[in-house]
């Protein structure tokens, strides 16, 4: 694995556990990085998604709900909103659709995984973190596939080993770091030439 790979754009996913991961992980990141970083964490669909606002308060950065046709720009968070998957289209814009659950979630990982591996081949980075479901297993292996660099969060440390489990599984990522590890790498993605 090349970890000096130009990276032109992180996706993570998450269930539960998440909030608390991403907590410990986004607040390293530059105030100032050259890519955008998009998130999916499952939510109960009924219930609005405050995660952009929640994370706002953390970190240096725009933070941002993800809108439908939105152009995706550098520096900023964006989550995505719940009852709805969400995409990034070959343009690098996003999509939004109310298409079935996949793993039961809407917003899927997988979805967005897999349409960010279409849109940025290698230079994505996919990161999995916690969670109870296999949502984003089959996603990340799309990253890999395409060339992307992928990483879990490290099963032994997550909140529910589950997600990050069927991950490593499905196919083996470049990367399984803990917490600690994973912030410091997602630190250093902007320094790659």
């Amino acid at each position: 694995m090349n970890a000096a790979r130009k990276i032109d754009a992180l996706v993570i996913g998450g269930s539960a556990g998440a909030i608390d991961a991403l907590l410990t992980v986004l607040p390293g990141l530059p105030p100032r990085f050259a890519f955008p970083v998009v998130v999916v964490v499952h939510l109960p669909h009924e219930r609005e998604s405050r995660l952009a606002e929640v994370f706002q308060q953390h970190l240096p950065m725009p933070v941002r709900q993800a809108d439908d046709k939105a152009v995706l720009e550098t520096g900023t968070v964006y989550f995505a909103p719940s009852g709805y998957h969400l995409s990034i289209e070959a343009d690098r814009s996003f999509s939004l659709s109310q298409e079935e659950p996949v793993h039961y979630s809407r917003p899927a990982i997988d979805i967005l995984m897999a349409s960010a591996a279409d849109a940025y081949g290698e230079r994505l980075c996919g990161v999995l973190l916690t969670g109870a479901s296999h949502d984003g297993a089959a996603g990340l292996a799309a990253i890999g596939a395409a060339g992307g660099l992928t990483v879990v969060q490290d099963p032994q440390e997550a909140a529910i080993p589950t997600m990050p489990a069927a991950a490593i599984r499905l196919r083996a990522p470049d990367l399984i770091l803990p917490l600690s590890g994973l912030r410091a790498m997602l630190a250093g993605l902007e320094a790659a030439p």
